[in-house]
């Protein structure tokens, strides 16, 4: 079968290589182990009788290893070969062709079975194909010995050279290897790592010129007899700690240009040019921008020969260009220079990059004062690169608002000496003598009681750093909370979005503030929409929707087109016709109605009517709450003017309770407790007001007071009782939480109402809150409950929306929406048009059943349809 010949004889070669590997493995690692050594010119250092020593260990192990490798060895014979393809196929075809036929040779049905059975093997060898060898050792070889080995002989071809075997030759000759090669000698020039050059081989670099970077080590080994090899050079420098020109091994720095003469039999000279590595550069390529928040962005640039390693930047305070005005006249403390990182390129070069500094200073005592910005970079070198100082104004958040405006420039006045801290407590003071109109609510006004009381006790006692750095982070507080507005009024933040938007106009604002500012115009004005469409504002009588015909409806296109308009003229500079619409926009917001429906003629439902006393006892208690906060500011600061509540103020914080979702309502909670906090933070300290010797409840006209308060406060808790009392029945978890909620709200109305019969208005105000509290919670129960019954019980939620009435056809929210049929946004008419609804839902699961098969849609499309399926 000639179609065996190929395939056996590769096996058995395959064999052969086995029996090579498996006999001979411990001879070439014997070698490798011999070689290596040699390779790196141990023999040539080592002592004669060391060289000797191994040279004895060598050749007895290369022996050893060889005849126990000859030993081993079994060449393999072709039978094996035959037998080993024969073993890899199914059946054994190649023995079973070799086969005779034992029992039937005369009968022909069995000769016949036996030659198809001879054919089918036949046919079977033509499948042989030659069988891998077995190469693996690792059951003779468990410590990986022939690994050691091959490691060894691979570093010394890394290293070392097969020429330096011929050394031995003259060991063993006894003579010494300079007498027959003459003297040699090998030099390295290394250049400094950072500088990414390779190392220079001297020996392969002809005599003559030699360019190489300043710091470059130079590394010489002579070899030969001693003073026949010289080295002359002057590009170190050295002048002392010089060793002998004919050192075998010499070892310097370039420094500066120059000569390196190696001098012997044929001498070499180079003359070396040495590369000084240049500082780095860096300079501003641009002027400092900043945006309204006070963000700086300040570009730049660096380049270095090999690379900038680190940068920063200085900003140092220039005292010469400071306008030493008001609390600015006096000597300044100390002010360190800022130091600030220099942003540096994550990947890529850093040999020439641009790149912007970036950070916001707003709140550091060098913030809008003129200061002197200067840049510097470092190499590897250890060179610095320094710009040139540019004089700026130091960017920092811009307020608007007047009253914080103020306060940053006392806030400013204090970080500049902590001298000024009687000043700036007389100016604070004096701004805040008539608070009406200044603060939004009592708790900026408390913040800024609680600050002067601390710098009267400051300006009496001395002002520590850390009192100073307390101070100014809460002057910082203040004057945020002052410009931004924690206003849960979205009318009262739309109002100050155009007073905010007006001074812009009058200060001569950049464009990207007065972009910022427009958009928190166009944002303030949506929120103000959307708050009268859900009937969310304050019931206080001026934002109220409006049912007669005087209102003039407006669309939200039309609003949009006038703020579009605004934003165009100030772009264009034409400040005055921009301040003419801004003057009409705010006059067409203050004429704003709503168009809303009459609704229906109807009495309310039960639900609907627990809803409409819950929310009047919640609003009643927060106008009792803030008259039990305002009674506790007048034991407190007795005649202070500014101390009662602001018109509309109990409005804007009180009737944020009368959504039942609470969302709006924690205003109110939030108010009493910062009162109470600020109260406390009032009698800690020590200031003229906290000394004047006047006492708590002083006075009948303050127990009638008190006294009255406490009669409201109990004619309230009998109210909830009542109304507790003729909740409908709702089944359910959220009717029972309702319940519990409105319990808990009567027990803190009941503590509360202790409280002010002993005149401990803080524990009142307390209690108060947490009544409040409760409440909210109660209602947005109550309204859960009520909407879960009116989806269970379809027929009964019909048949009151036929009592409460349906609002007319046709209204529409101030969006332009139309509103739907329970007076909410959207509609619940049909949508359908008269079809099958069973069917079409059908319909509709079979497509997205359809659509979450295929895959040729994105993920995310199949992952939500699956999502439906698992719904519906």
């Amino acid at each position: 079968m000639r179609h065996l010949r190929l395939p056996v004889a590769a096996t058995r070669l395959g064999m052969v290589a086995e029996q090579v590997v498996r006999a001979f493995w411990p001879f070439w690692t014997a070698i490798f182990l011999v070689l290596a050594p040699l390779m790196m010119g141990w023999q040539d250092l080592a002592p004669l009788e060391v060289f000797w020593g191994g040279a004895v260990i060598s050749v007895v192990a290369l022996v050893a290893t060889l005849i126990w490798g000859i030993r081993q060895f079994r060449l393999p014979t072709t039978d094996q070969a035959v037998d080993r393809v024969d073993a890899a196929l199914p059946g054994r075809p190649i023995a079973a062709v070799a086969d005779t036929q034992a029992i039937g040779s005369g009968d022909a049905a069995s000769e016949a079975v036996w030659q198809a059975h001879m054919a089918r093997m036949a046919d079977r060898t033509k499948l042989a194909r030659a069988v891998e060898p077995d190469l693996r050792i690792s059951n003779r070889d468990p410590y990986g010995l022939r690994f050691i080995a091959l490691l060894f002989f691979v570093a010394a071809l890394l290293f070392g050279s097969l020429f330096r075997i011929s050394s031995v030759g003259g060991i063993v000759a006894g003579s010494d290897p300079s007498l027959v090669t003459g003297p040699v000698w090998e030099a390295w020039v290394e250049p400094p790592a950072y500088t990414g050059k390779p190392s220079i081989y001297l020996n392969d670099i002809p005599a003559g010129p030699l360019r190489v970077p300043t710091g470059s080590e130079v590394t010489l080994r002579l070899y030969g007899e001693v003073g026949a090899l010289t080295v002359a050079e002057t590009v170190s420098g050295r002048v002392d700690d010089v060793g002998a020109a004919s050192d075998a091994q010499q070892q310097f720095v370039i420094t500066q240009s120059g000569t390196l003469t190696i001098a012997g039999p044929t001498p070499t000279t180079w003359e070396v040019t040495a590369i000084a590595d240049e500082p780095p550069i860096v300079d501003l390529t641009g002027p400092i921008e900043s945006d309204a928040m006070g963000e700086l962005s300040q570009p730049f640039a660096a380049f270095d020969d090999y690379g900038v390693t680190f940068g920063a930047a200085t900003i140092t305070l220039d005292l010469a260009a400071v306008d030493r005005r008001h609390g600015l006249t006096i000597d300044p403390d100390p002010i360190a220079s800022l130091v600030l990182d220099l942003p540096m390129p994550f990947r890529g070069n850093r040999a020439d990059f641009d790149d912007f500094l970036i950070d916001n200073l707003s709140e550091h005592p060098l913030a809008n004062l003129p200061v002197t910005l200067q840049l510097s970079v470092t190499d590897d070198a250890e060179q610095t690169g320094v710009s040139q100082a540019e004089p700026m104004i130091l960017p920092g958040r811009r307020f608007f608002q007047p009253f914080a405006r103020a306060v940053i420039e006392q806030r400013r006045d204090l970080m500049w000496s902590k001298a000024n801290v009687v000043r700036v407590n007389q100016i604070l003071r004096a701004v805040s003598n008539r608070p009406e109109g200044l603060f939004s609510n009592e708790t900026t006004y408390l913040r800024l009681r609680t600050i002067i009381r601390r710098l009267d006790n400051m300006a009496e006692f001395g002002m520590t750093d850390d009192g100073q750095a307390e101070i100014v982070k809460a002057l910082w507080d203040l004057a945020i909370q002052l410009e931004d507005g924690r206003l849960a009024d979205a009318r009262e933040r739309l109002r100050r979005a155009q007073e905010r938007l007006s001074e812009a106009m009058r200060n001569g604002a950049s464009d990207e503030e007065i972009a910022e500012l427009m958009q928190e115009l166009r944002e303030a004005t949506d929120d103000y929409l959307r708050m009268l469409a859900q009937e969310a504002e304050p019931n206080d009588g001026t934002d109220q929707a409006d049912n007669g015909q005087d209102g003039e409806p407006m669309s939200m296109d039309e609003l949009q087109a006038l703020m579009d308009r605004i934003e165009e003229l100030m772009q264009e500079g034409r400040m005055a016709e921009a301040q003419e619409l801004m003057e009409q926009l705010n006059q067409m917001m203050e004429n704003m109605r709503v168009t809303q429906g009459e609704g229906g003629d109807g009495p309310p439902s039960p639900g609907e009517q627990s809803m409409q006393d819950l929310s009047d006892t919640l609003r009643e208690q927060e106008e009792l709450s803030d008259d039990s906060f305002s009674e506790l500011q007048e034991q407190f600061n007795p005649g202070e003017p500014g101390q009662q509540p602001q018109p509309g103020q109990q409005g804007q914080e009180g009737d944020q309770g009368q959504s039942p979702d609470g969302s709006e309502g924690q205003q109110g909670q939030n108010g009493s407790q910062q009162g109470q906090e600020g109260q406390q933070g009032q009698g800690q300290g020590v200031g003229e007001d906290a000394q004047s010797g006047q006492q708590r409840g002083d006075g009948a006209g303050g127990e009638a007071d008190e006294r009255s308060l406490a009669q409201r406060q109990e004619a309230l808790r009998e109210e909830l009782r009542r109304q507790r009392d003729g909740l409908p029945g709702l089944p359910g978890e959220s009717g029972d939480i309702a319940r519990r909620s409105l319990e808990r709200a009567e027990g803190a109305m009941e503590g509360a109402e202790d409280a002010l019969r002993d005149g401990d208005l803080a524990e009142a105000i307390d209690q108060q809150a947490e009544a409040l509290d409760a409440l909210r919670n109660g209602m947005r129960e109550l309204g859960q409950a009520l909407a879960e019954n009116q989806n269970s019980e379809p027929g009964q939620g019909t048949e009151q929306g036929e009592a409460s009435g349906r609002p007319e056809q046709g209204q529409r929210d101030p969006l332009g929406r139309e509103m739907g049929n329970t007076g909410q946004l959207g509609t619940d008419q049909e949508l359908l048009g008269g079809v099958d609804i069973n069917r079409r839902a059908e319909e509709l699961l079979d497509e997205i059943r359809r659509r979450s098969a295929e895959q040729n849609r994105p993920e995310i499309e199949r992952d939500y349809l699956r999502r439906l399926l698992d719904q519906f």
